[in-house]
């Protein structure tokens, strides 16, 4: 159990959480209303639990909560099903993964299906963000990942190289992959703990990108199936294409897959490049 990433998480969706959203009435006056969203005696009336023990819950001076007591907290906070499952990691009450990192095993059937998505470039990442494996026309479209040490084989030292130059974002969607990456690795961190690994990746990236940082300290971790980018092909030009995260099943690997509007400019470029 962390306690202190608890209560942080814990404060977080208090704060971020507003009172017509759980259909507390609203203050006639916010300017008399210091806090930001709810009140910890207003989440702790919610949950049905003393607003002493929710207040050391907050301060990382609790006992581990109940199961039980997680899920009053879900539900008081407006928790979506992935921000519980961090909940139940972070309150120690989901299994955790102490072992080191290792390298990714990748199913047979995963790599045929990287080879069976042509014209579709298409890449596998791991828990640590480290791209696995990959099709001709992924290292086409973005870099030969086969040149690179294995270190730099990864989705967000990739973006701190290559971000602004190779693969960026369109206007208006300047800070979703930040947030997307954020949320990914604070699951992963949750989920493994003991991946040093893991802490490296999130300390470069937040040192480099400070939406990341802002995102990291913010505990989201809604996922993004979707993200909008802008690809800047030496040959092709700008591609505009929606990327798109997807799991393997029985793994903790995910295809992420590049795909153009159909009938597009984008789409022509996309079928040229195969």
């Amino acid at each position: 159990m962390s306690r202190r990433e608890l209560a942080d998480f814990l404060r977080r969706r208090r704060e971020a959480l507003r009172p017509e959203q759980v259909s507390l009435p609203h203050p006639a006056d916010r300017r008399g209303r210091r806090t930001p969203g709810l009140r910890r005696e207003e989440v702790a009336a919610l949950a049905g639990m003393s607003a002493n023990y929710y207040e050391r819950l907050e301060q990382a001076r609790a006992p581990r909560p109940s199961p039980q007591v997680l899920a009053a907290l879900g539900a008081a906070l407006r928790l979506t099903g992935t921000e519980r499952e961090h909940l139940a990691r972070l309150a120690g009450q989901a299994p955790t993964d102490g072992r080191p990192t290792e390298p990714a095993e990748v199913p047979a059937h995963a790599r045929r299906l990287l080879d069976q998505l042509a014209p579709i470039p298409g890449y596998l990442v791991d828990e640590r963000q480290d791209i696995v494996a990959w099709n001709a026309q992924a290292a086409a479209l973005i870099t030969d990942f086969g040149r690179l040490p294995a270190r730099e084989r990864n989705v967000v030292r990739l973006s701190i190289r290559l971000g602004g130059t190779v693969c960026a974002a369109p206007d208006g969607a300047g800070t979703e992959f930040a947030r997307q990456a954020a949320a990914e690795l604070r699951a992963a961190t949750a989920r493994h703990p003991a991946r040093p690994a893991l802490g490296e990746l999130v300390n470069e990236f937040a040192a480099h990108d400070p939406d990341f940082a802002a995102s990291w300290r913010e505990h989201d971790v809604r996922p993004r199936p979707v993200l909008r980018k802008l690809v800047r092909h030496p040959e092709l030009g700008e591609l505009e294409l929606d990327c798109q995260t997807l799991l393997i099943p029985g793994s903790d690997l995910r295809l992420v897959i590049y795909t153009a509007d159909p009938g597009s400019p984008s789409a022509a470029k996309l079928a040229r490049l195969a």
